[in-house]
């Protein structure tokens, strides 16, 4: 089944796509917006914390490449430990 995905997803790649959602009711772009919004709050939050010294400052890079992970965005190969 991967096999077919990454044969679809490359079929893809270069195929315009229309998606409509014809009963939303709400601005698209406001929803990310207010997404990307709470992610940096939570973003803030974790770096304001003081009670972690230094040597657990990985732990607040992890949280925050988790935040950005939970909202669907990659981080790269540098957070693919496999």
């Amino acid at each position: 089944m991967e096999l077919y995905q990454e044969i679809l997803a490359h079929i893809l790649q270069n195929t315009t796509v229309c998606i409509s959602f014809p009963e939303l009711k709400c601005d698209i772009s406001a929803l990310v917006e207010q997404e990307c919004y709470q992610a940096l709050q939570k973003i803030q939050a974790i770096l304001r914390d003081d009670r972690l010294d230094d040597a657990e400052c990985f732990q607040k890079i992890e949280e925050i490449v988790c935040v950005i992970e939970n909202l669907g965005g990659g981080c790269g190969t540098r957070h693919d430990f496999g």
